[in-house]
């Protein structure tokens, strides 16, 4: 009988070895399997962000260890133009078929759709699958049979449409002989990131973290999700994001997952379809991704082009430290620069705060959060800029102009959030914590602080920005 030929199993966004359709069908072919991931240096499109780069050399490691231990193989990492490497690989390996899984960001569509060409010309099967959403971007159609633009209909349908159920990781696969790879340090992702070291104390990469994290999640932290999902200072949140944008799990194993949880235990059915509601937000923004390819770029909304930005490097700068004066503001800020992550609600307040209070370009945050976010994903980031700003599609009224103290108060109403990451009020009563230029000098001098030198004063007066702000959208209207 005639041996089947190699093939190769091109890693991209899916760091996993479950529920992986590429990995599943090529093991189907009984041929030996080439397991790669390319470090791609070609592609003219948005450059990975450093905290990212921190992340993606945790999960390799944690793929390769995956690898070794089911199939006594090794990943196969090289650092390049995919399609020169890929065509190297087949002439080395005499290998008949690339496997992978679809991404997409504009760029990569582009840069996919010249392989898949090119290695057809070259007589080379290629095969193409879903990963990394629940369906495809085009899947999705309103009832005019046109994309969506308004989530709440594009919500409802995603909840009639059949799932699929996750893969298992498929066993007795044949691994190719040893190939020429470079060692995980030569990726050299870690190189321009001089503050990964403390993400590990925050994180921890690959696909069995991601298992245990949606096991401890629906264990502890889905009862009041609902409700408790807005509070910065609780662990109500899922904490996935980074996992399901690397792809250490997919969609697909979450949804599931939390189906067999919901019936277990029906009491949970408002919380569950809460939670998924936001993993459809993730799904939505693919899909404006995919049929707005510049939303990373431009305005969904083309009046936001004349919309009069105040460009103010100080501001900025005070902002991405956590320097502003509104203590849930810096909270958030500071946040994120020592986890490379930020909750949902706090994106929300700080990107109000920039955009709104600051006028400054939402693109300049959104670039800030790609660099600095180990959940940094060009649709989700896109989108959700967007959508604060007014200019997104879907969009929070313009003249929603969140005031950070009363935000503060609501979502984080014994300071807690506060004290953890802007300690040098901590010693402020609670009725003052979220407004410190609200309180008298006498208990300012007794919390030790001394406003314009310990903590800045107010960069800016909210009625006042929001005037402003107001005044500036009126004029796009016109």
């Amino acid at each position: 009988m005639k041996k089947a030929a190699p093939v190769i199993v091109w890693f991209r966004q899916d760091l996993r070895l479950n529920d992986n359709p590429a990995l599943v069908a090529a093991a189907k072919t009984k041929g030996p399997i080439l397991f790669v991931y390319i470090l791609d240096e070609s592609q003219q499109c948005w450059e990975m962000g450093k905290a990212s780069c921190w992340w993606l050399h945790a999960s390799l490691e944690q793929l390769a260890i995956s690898i070794t231990k089911y199939y006594h193989a090794q990943l196969i990492l090289l650092k390049g133009n995919p399609q020169e490497l890929l065509e190297d690989l087949i002439k080395t390996s005499a290998a008949q078929a690339v496997y992978w899984n679809r991404c997409y960001e504009p760029g990569v569509i582009a840069r996919d759709t010249a392989i898949k060409q090119f290695l057809k010309q070259r007589n080379i099967e290629v095969f193409t699958f879903n990963s990394a959403l629940l369906h495809e971007p085009w899947e999705y159609q309103n009832r005019s049979k046109q994309p969506f633009k308004i989530f709440t209909p594009f919500w409802k349908t995603l909840q009639t449409m059949p799932l699929r159920q996750p893969l298992a990781i498929p066993k007795n696969i044949r691994s190719f002989k040893k190939l020429t790879s470079l060692s995980l340090e030569q990726l050299s992702l870690l190189s321009n990131y001089p503050w990964y070291e403390k993400l590990q104390n925050y994180w921890q990469a690959g696909e069995n973290s991601a298992s245990h994290q949606l096991k401890l999640f629906l264990k502890s932290g889905i009862k009041g999700y609902q409700i408790l999902r807005n509070r910065p200072d609780l662990y109500n949140t899922s904490r996935l994001s980074p996992h399901l944008h690397f792809g250490e799990i997919s969609p697909v194993k979450i949804w599931s997952t939390c189906q067999q949880t919901l019936e277990k235990d029906p009491s949970l059915n408002q919380d569950i379809s809460c939670f998924l509601s936001e993993l459809a937000w993730r799904e939505f923004s693919y899909h404006l991704l995919y049929y707005q390819p510049t939303l990373p770029d431009k305005p969904y909304r083309a009046a936001f082009n004349k919309f009069t930005w105040e460009k103010n490097e100080q501001a900025l700068k005070s902002w991405q430290q956590g320097l502003t004066g509104y203590p849930i503001v810096d909270a958030a800020m500071r946040e994120l620069w020592e986890t490379g992550w930020m909750h949902n609600r706090s994106r929300m307040i700080v990107a109000s705060f920039l955009t709104k209070h600051l006028l400054q370009p939402w693109q300049l945050g959104e670039a800030w959060f790609w660099d600095t976010l180990v959940d940094a994903d060009l649709a989700n980031n896109a989108a959700s800029w967007q959508w604060v700003a007014g200019s997104g599609t879907d969009a929070a009224p313009y003249f929603r102009i969140f005031n950070p103290e009363l935000q503060a108060h609501k979502f984080d109403p014994q300071g807690e959030y506060i004290k953890k990451w802007v300690p040098e009020l901590k010693l402020l009563p609670i009725n003052y914590i979220h407004a410190p230029w609200k309180a008298p000098s006498a208990v300012l001098e007794k919390a030790d602080i001394t406003l314009g030198k310990t903590y800045p004063k107010p960069i800016i007066e909210h009625n006042f920005a929001r005037k402003r702000a107001l005044e500036a959208y009126r004029k796009t209207q016109g």
